[in-house]
Parts: structure tokens; sequence; C-alpha cells
């Protein structure tokens, strides 16, 4: 794209608008920002809404903005800088600052580490100074040795278990003869220190009799709360703990307890039709990619919380760089991990998880999940469809609905109950018309009425 076109894109992860070379502090914090992620572009002349402004351009213009973002950066940054005649000849100039993926990380600007993360800057704490330095230095979390501990720690049981499984999901032919030792090296989960097999963080993860003992912050807590709240008053709660795909059974029988279970018959079903409030295939992908995707450097835990309208995921760390959830891309953060579990079915390694997600949340009839992205975690939020979801599992079936009895049903859903007069209010009908068409829910088997003459409601039968 030319420059007017990506300006006319707006705002985003690798694009930054500044009106005047008054901001150049901020101009530099975001030179900043995009080196210790995955580069970008300041254009200076340009307001947040897109109009193009302008910027005076003197003699020592560039120069000055180049010594300002080189004597306040650390390592030293030196970014491109140009100007661009932004419409032609006749048009406004705009100063154009493509700034370049800096290799030593983190980049500081006034003595501050900060990076990009969506459309903003945001500081870095000790933490994250130390997580991006480690990115530098190319040596992965789950790659490393796990402290304290031996091959003693290691569940030979789960080791056989995952042969089985990888061999039955990915066609990989078992051992004739086991060593654990060399199996564990092969496959990235012990590595050979000094002559001595050490199990990586990832084979405690997968592998380990007590993997909590060593890596406390990989535990799974899973709470139901009463309302739409986070509050303390919990209905139901569980610390999963075990190794990765343990606790994603768990998880999963946990948000199958503590979701709703929708059922309804009807005229053309003697069967009775049952449906979770939420696709419980989309969820337990999540709950996967939460605990492989996540910061194991960070000492919080990875939760999963029910509420009345939705169900939150919550994991520390953000999206690799160069990775949205609009364009998801196969950036393994833990790639031992990523490995394993895709040796056992429980991942593909094509980034095809949101796409999926996306997928069967648009069959199931609910929202397409939200994500709140930030340097700190990664929240991913399902929202309820209520039983709005149940009208088209109905309409499946082969239940003719028109338009009217489709509001009505949806007004029932939301407010309890429809009388003979909402229903003439809702759908701009006579009271005539409102009788013959209740009670055509009825006959369906989707209504119930209640009450005698004036009194008379009509409630849901699923």
């Amino acid at each position: 794209m030319n420059p007017k076109e990506i300006i006319e894109s707006g705002e985003s992860e690798i694009t930054e608008f500044k009106t005047s070379l008054a901001e150049w502090r901020d101009v530099v914090e975001t030179v900043s920002a995009f080196s210790n992620r995955s580069g970008g572009r300041v254009f200076i002349g340009v307001a947040d809404n897109c109009d193009i402004i302008g910027v005076d351009i003197g003699k020592n213009t560039i120069e000055k903005l180049a010594n300002q973002i080189k004597q306040n950066t650390d390592p030293v940054t030196y970014p491109s800088i140009r100007v661009e005649e932004i419409g032609g000849k006749q048009g406004k100039q705009v100063i154009v600052v493509d700034v370049e993926e800096s290799k030593p990380k983190p980049v500081l600007a006034f003595g501050r580490a900060v990076i990009r993360v969506g459309k903003s800057n945001q500081k870095l704490g000790y933490e994250g100074i130390r997580n991006l330095a480690l990115q530098t230095s190319r040596v992965y979390w789950d790659e490393r040795i796990c402290e304290g501990v031996g091959l003693a720690d290691i569940d030979k049981e789960k080791v056989r278990r995952y042969l089985e499984r990888r061999e039955e999901i990915r066609k990989v032919s078992k051992p004739e003869k086991m060593n654990i030792e060399t199996l564990l090296l092969n496959i990235g989960a012990a590595k050979s220190i000094n002559g001595e097999t050490k199990p990586t963080n990832a084979g405690i993860l997968f592998f380990g009799k007590n993997p909590q003992r060593f890596v406390l912050q990989s535990q799974l807590r899973t709470a139901r709360f009463a309302g739409r709240t986070l509050t303390r008053d919990f209905l139901d709660r569980l610390d999963c703990s075990g190794v990765l795909w343990e606790m994603v059974e768990q998880a999963e029988d946990f948000v199958r307890k503590n979701i709703r279970l929708f059922g309804f018959r009807t005229e053309y079903s003697f069967q009775r039709i049952d449906k979770l409030e939420y696709p419980i295939k989309a969820v337990r992908e999540a709950i996967i990619n939460a605990l492989i995707h996540r910061n194991y450097s960070e000492p919080a835990d990875t939760r999963v919380a029910i509420f009345d309208d939705r169900i939150e995921i919550i994991s520390p760390g953000s999206f690799p760089k160069g990775v949205t959830p609009e364009k998801p891309k196969h950036v393994p953060v833990n790639p031992v991990l990523c490995q394993l579990m895709y040796d056992i079915g429980l991942i593909e390694k094509y980034g095809s998880g949101i796409y999926m997600i996306n997928e069967l949340c648009d069959e199931w009839g609910i929202p397409r999940p939200e994500y709140e992205l930030s340097e700190v975690e990664t929240a991913v939020s399902f929202r309820s469809g209520g039983k709005a979801i149940v009208i088209g599992e109905i309409e499946k079936t082969g239940v003719e609905l028109n338009e009217r009895q489709k509001k009505a049903l949806q007004y029932v859903l939301e407010k309890g109950f429809i009388t003979n007069r909402s229903y003439q209010e809702l759908n701009d009908v006579g009271k005539k018309t409102a009788y013959l068409e209740l009670s055509g829910l009825i006959e369906k088997g989707l209504l119930l009425s209640t009450g005698k003459g004036r009194s008379v409601r009509y409630v849901a039968r699923f």
C-alpha cells in the first residue's frame, strides 16, 4: 500500500499518527515500542481520525528529529526518516518514520521500556523486560531445564500413554524397547547436562508426577460465579492440576457441569432435542491455546471464569509479535509443548485454532469470541446466546415460523412470557391475527398458555 492508503486504514499495531513535531517525545516512545515488537511506521502530520494535517519542513527538521531519537533511545536506534507529499505536488508534507524490529531487546526510551500492544504503547515492568531479553537469546521457556527436577519425577505411565496416543493419531510407531532417557531427549522433554539427563519445563508439564510442585503457576483455576461480575461468591470452583492434557479434561468437565442445557420438543420431533449454551469444542480449544501459548515466566495462573452471560479464559502474556486474533499465525511461544500436544491430536500446526473457534461459534448461533490483549495477559470471552440459540435449532427440525412468530419467541426468551396485546404491539397486527399465530405456536409445541381471560400469558415450553 502507498502512504495515503496506509493512513486511510487507521492506526494499528504497526501504524501510529502524530499531529505535529511538538509530540516528538511520543514519537521517540513509539520508536521504542515498535523496535521491541515487530517494527512499524510513525506518520507525523496526521490526526487520529486519519485527517492529513501536514507539517512545515525546515532546513534541519529531519536532522533534529533523528538526533532526538538517537539521544533518547538505548541501545541507540536509527530509523529511516523521510518526507512524503500526500496528494501530489499540491498535497501536504508528512514525515514518515520507518522503524525495524530491533535484534537486541529491550530498546529503552528515556530510560523506560515500552512495547506496542494493539494501537497503544504499554510500559514494561521487570518481567516484561526480562521476557524480551529472553526472546532475544532465543531460549524458549519450555526448552529450559526445570530446576530441582530429576528423571525420578517423570511418570512412566504418562509416557506410555503419550506413545500410544501418538501412534494412534499420528501413526508414529512405538519403540520396541522404550528407553525413557533417550525418548525424552529426542522429543525435547529432557536435556543432557554434564552427562546427566534432566527434564525440561516441557517434560515436567507433560509427563511429570506432580507438575505443580515445580511449576506452581501451571495450575488451571476454574470457577462459576453468581451473576455477571467477579465476586467472592462462587457457585462452584475447581483448581485443575496434573499434566497439561489432564487439566484440559478436568476443565472441560467443569465447563459442561456449569453451563446451561437447553431442551425442547416440537410437533415434528417426538424426541427431546438438547443443546448446550456454548460449543464445548470451541471452549476447549481456547483453553488449550491458553495453556500452551501462555507466558510461563509470569507467576500468574491460567483462569477460566464462568458467569451468567459469558465465559472468560485468561492467560498470562500477549500474542506473539506479528500475530493478532484477526490474522492468526502458527508462531509457538512454547514450541516443545506445541509439538507434544500436536503428537496426541489436541492441536494442529497451522494456526487454525482461532478459525475453528469462530466457525464453531457461527454454527452454534453465538457471537464470535472477543479478545482483550495487554502486555500482561490475554483474555478471551465467549458471550452466551441465551435461549435464543434454540430458535435456530427449532427451524432445523422442520417447524415453519413466520418472522412475527420468531420475534415473539425471542420476546418470550427475553421477558419470560408474552400476552396477546404484547404480540399485537410487537408485530403491529390485530387481536385476531395475534390470537391465531400464538395458537399456532402452541400447536407446534413451542408455547404454553397460562391463566384465563385477559390474564392469559404465553410461556415457553423449552
